[in-house]
């Protein structure tokens, strides 16, 4: 019930006990790049970037989340982070493009292609494997939160009846009518 901190409690903490209190390991932006440049030498974390790419996520997210990462663990600032995010980007797009998958830049003239499709069958193929797992373990099946059915061309055009057809009707205190 009273699991938040008590005003004032981060100021009897030990100094410089965490990451952003300290100063980055890294003030070099030649230094930083060469790190993480060295981060994808393990075909581990570039088969990771090949799948996160594949499912969806478009380059500029997995640019900043990289760097985010990597200024939380106190390895650099956020100014060294500006500088190298270009580079990072066209490494990215050069694994994306050595691997032969598709990937969005994530740039303002690629957000309309974005598909959520892939990210969406994903998501539909975790919510298929625990069906079978529940059907292996003898349970039950609810195949309910299973929509996959996509809405008749009838049934968007209703929808956007009714929705025009819904007029606004002006809320807050001045819009009230004469009483």
């Amino acid at each position: 019930m009273f699991s938040a901190p008590i005003p004032g409690q981060s100021l009897t903490s030990e100094p410089k006990n965490s990451t952003w209190e300290n100063p980055p390991q890294m003030s070099e932006p030649e230094e930083a790049l060469l790190w993480h440049l060295g981060r994808f030498d393990n075909p581990k974390k570039t088969e990771a970037v090949v799948a996160l790419l594949a499912l969806g996520l478009d380059l500029v997210t997995m640019t900043e989340g990289l760097l985010r990462t990597a200024v939380a663990d106190g390895r650099h600032g956020i100014d060294v982070s500006l500088i190298i995010a270009p580079v990072i980007h066209e490494h990215l797009k050069g694994i994306a493009e050595a691997s032969g998958v598709d990937y969005t830049e994530g740039l303002e003239e690629d957000e309309e292609d974005f598909d959520l499709n892939l990210v969406s069958v994903s998501a539909l193929r975790k919510e298929a494997q625990d069906i079978l797992d529940n059907i292996k373990s003898g349970g039950d099946v609810d195949l309910s939160s299973l929509n996959t059915s996509e809405p008749t061309m009838e049934e968007e055009e209703e929808e956007m009846v009714d929705m025009e057809q819904q007029e606004e009707k002006p809320m807050g205190l001045m819009s009230r009518g004469n009483v």
